[in-house]
């Protein structure tokens, strides 16, 4: 089983001049912290306007810093809202594709719709799901073709349209980096098996239910998947909390508000809160409510190292292939983080590691035949020939041939031409062979 560590950017109130400054540079020395440690993975949300719950609005941002300061780890949008009112596909293509550039090939590339008020209210992205599920299906299909196609064709679709470009650059992972979706039910997990990407589960499932969402995802991706991107990325990841010392009280101490300010946060912005932006105190509201909540220990990835190895054994029996440890969240402090990962991966990862390595060759070995036939039920999109890719001629030539530009513009138009040593019109359009000097 791989490990990743995952962040939302949390900043409860009150809140002092410096306070995200700060936020995001321990952030960042957390993740060097964490590829220096052999973790495998940094995941990074997108969210907007969700004060105190996330600050985390340009995640492509973060991780590109993040690759700068690191070797190995890779680097996760965990997710990219992929609706075009908050993301232009093409915009995201070319995002993606940058990052995966500067990174060497370490992106994975996460994708998802959002569900919360703030969000969908403040970019007018509709409420109804099965409207967002498609503008999901839209976007993220339609980004796989322009990290792949050369030139992309073109699309005219239900939420968005463009015509034939060559988006550039292109990923340094081929065809594209590898698809996650995230799940927060058994539906989407089912969803992301029928598209052959990876499930980023953000619901916090006790282990022993894991294991029928792990069944469910494998039993449907060998049986009916067709894929939406032009590569299958089969995994199954899972959030858990995280803080480990040696001293289970400590660890709790450390971490467990932490956890629990995380899902009050989530809960507030999604499910039963009232919000006053710039006002409303979530911080002080949880504070009133903390009594009531309920307890987050070693059952939750928080405890002592022996506590988390039992707790992990269970989600990799269960099938999980990749645990995410959400380690920074309420006021967790950065020193502990830090300490607690430097821990964890002294005491509880070596045997991890040892096992994963035989199973992942293992599950290539079995899913190989399954893959291949998920692969041959796609339907891709049919390239042009280079004599139906359309020619598009720069606008200052364009006003200059149909005679709707200033002189100025004209008389520019008609210099680069001459330096250019080309026709300013186009002999199939126009019939004649004017040339530049003649």
């Amino acid at each position: 089983m791989k490990f990743g560590i995952f962040y939302e950017h949390q900043l409860p109130r009150p809140w002092n001049e410096g306070d995200e400054h700060r936020l995001f540079q321990e952030a960042l020395d957390q993740v060097e912290l964490a590829d220096k440690l052999g973790i495998d993975y940094a995941w990074e949300v997108e969210h907007h306007f969700l004060e105190e719950y996330s600050h985390s609005s340009a995640p492509e941002i973060f991780l590109a810093a993040c690759s700068q300061r690191t070797k190995n780890i890779r680097l996760g949008h965990g997710i990219c809202l992929m609706p075009p009112k908050y993301n232009h596909p093409a915009r995201v293509a070319e995002r993606i594709a940058t990052l995966d550039l500067v990174s060497n090939g370490r992106v994975e590339f996460g994708t998802g719709e959002s569900a919360s008020l703030m969000e969908l209210g403040g970019f007018n992205v509709g409420f109804d799901p099965v409207e967002k599920r498609r503008m999901w299906h839209e976007g993220v299909e339609q980004c796989t073709n322009m990290m792949v196609m050369d030139p992309y064709p073109g699309f005219k679709g239900e939420f968005f349209e463009m015509p034939c470009r060559n988006v550039v650059p292109k990923p340094v992972q081929k065809p594209h980096p590898p698809l996650w979706v995230a799940c927060s039910n058994r539906e989407t997990i089912k969803m992301a098996a029928r598209y052959g990407i990876g499930a980023l589960t953000f619901a916090f499932v006790d282990p022993r239910e894991a294991r029928q969402w792990v069944d469910d995802y494998y039993r449907i991706f060998k049986e009916e998947c067709v894929p939406i991107g032009h590569a299958v990325n089969p995994n199954v990841a899972m959030v858990t909390g995280f803080s480990v010392h040696p001293d289970e009280a400590e660890s709790r101490r450390r971490g467990e508000d932490g956890l629990r300010f995380f899902r009050y946060g989530l809960a507030h912005h999604y499910i039963f809160g009232e919000h006053k932006p710039g006002r409303t105190d979530i911080w002080a509201n949880f504070e009133k409510a903390r009594h009531a909540l309920p307890a987050a220990g070693a059952d939750h990835g928080i405890g002592t190292p022996d506590q988390l190895r039992t707790h992990l054994r269970h989600f990799e029996e269960s099938g999980v292939d990749q645990t995410v440890f959400i380690q920074q969240g309420g006021r967790n402090q950065h020193r502990d983080i830090c300490e607690a990962l430097e821990l964890f991966a002294r005491d509880v990862m070596p045997e991890f590691r040892q096992r994963e390595i035989a199973r992942e060759r293992q599950k290539q070995e079995e899913l190989a035949p399954y893959i291949e036939k998920a692969m041959a039920r796609k339907q891709m999109t049919k390239p042009m020939r280079d004599d139906e890719i359309p020619v598009y001629v720069a606008l200052g030539r364009k006003v200059a041939e149909e005679g709707t530009g200033t002189e100025r513009q004209k008389q520019n138009a008609k210099l680069w031409a001459d330096a250019a040593k080309v026709t300013l019109s186009d002999p199939v359009r126009h019939g004649t062979k004017t040339s530049a000097t003649s």
